[in-house]
């Protein structure tokens, strides 16, 4: 009798869901541990380094891998500290801007390692996730005008991850598992 021996796309599907997995748990701890609220507005104003973790990993494994970090690491988030309310538009907001991320910088066969393609993709993907709170908070506080209290924050925090991230991309870039 033969012993099962995995095909190479086993492993290559095991390795893509350890990798899923470690990017949802990165961009979690970042936004719990690394969190401040602001003073300035009562909804929302959460500033954290989960964005910088979001833009990371999608800028080093692609729209896919970066996608399934944001949504969940911050859908998880918000399921346990208390936000629980946003956690299906954060799901689909952050999910979305890991994708535009991810998409972006993968383009043209550059594979996250165009430092303008880069930046590109995170100043592409603000508008969507501006729009995506906006909506979110137009539906819980039923107003159009409360919302805007929130994007002067939202600005920081992604300010806040794209220079975070760029950095921590370009080092990582240099060692050859990240040189997809």
């Amino acid at each position: 009798m033969k012993a099962a021996v995995p095909s190479l796309k086993t492993k290559t599907t095991t390795f893509d869901m350890i990798l899923s997995s470690m990017g949802i748990a990165l961009v979690f701890v970042a936004t719990l541990l690394l969190n401040i609220k602001l003073p300035i507005t009562a909804n929302g104003g959460l500033v954290h380094l989960g964005t910088a973790m979001l833009f990371i990993i999608s800028i080093l494994f692609g729209p896919k891998k970066g996608a399934i970090a944001g949504a969940f690491g911050m859908g998880l988030f918000d399921l346990v500290s208390g936000w629980a309310l946003w956690a299906p538009f954060t799901i689909v907001t952050r999910g979305l801007q890991g994708y535009i991320v991810g998409k972006i910088a993968w383009s043209n066969g550059k594979n996250g390692s165009s430092l303008s393609l880069n930046i590109l993709a995170i100043l592409v993907s603000v508008p969507f996730m501006l729009g995506g709170y906006y909506v979110c908070e137009r539906v819980i506080f039923n107003s159009w005008i409360v919302p805007l209290a929130s994007i002067p924050g939202d600005l920081v925090q992604n300010a806040i991850g794209l220079v975070v991230a760029l950095p921590v991309c370009i080092l990582l870039k240099r060692i050859s598992f990240f040189r997809t």
